[in-house]
């Protein structure tokens, strides 16, 4: 299912030229993506007591439109793809006149906290994943 963050544009998001620095897009995809995975049950906690971390490898992002201070922002989060070790999710963020202003694909692959190296998804991780991509219309995986 489509997951919803809501934020707003705050002072410190703005560079010299008057709107959101590129890098803060990213930023806010982060904040999105960490609200998702936690609603999915993998809270800090349950990721330490299960020695295990959703890392990034690549996010492909496109800047849309500017956005900028006090604006109202959401971030919608789906499922693009699943794997064995991986998934893929995208994050399109929306201004408050429902313009899409910057969108992403961002790559996880889950990893064992001690050895550092590529695990295989949790099942419940990866049940829910499938089960997004069912309501979300996509049938992807790898």
């Amino acid at each position: 299912m489509a997951h919803r963050f809501d934020f707003t544009v705050r002072s410190t998001d703005i560079d010299v030229i008057g709107h959101v620095n590129n890098a803060k897009y990213l930023e806010y995809m982060e904040w999105a993506r960490f609200d998702w995975i936690w609603q999915k049950g993998f809270t800090l906690d349950e990721l330490k007591r299960r020695q295990i971390m959703p890392v990034v490898v690549n996010i492909n992002i496109n800047y849309r439109k500017e956005l900028q201070m006090r604006e109202e922002v959401h971030a919608i989060t789906t499922v693009v793809k699943v794997g064995e070790k991986s998934f893929v999710i995208k994050h399109e963020l929306y201004n408050e006149k429902e313009q899409l202003v910057a969108d992403g694909d961002v790559t996880m692959v889950m990893i064992d906290a001690n050895t550092r190296r590529s695990i295989l998804l949790p099942e419940e991780l990866k049940e829910a994943l499938y089960a997004d991509l069912a309501e979300n219309g996509t049938n992807s995986s790898s």
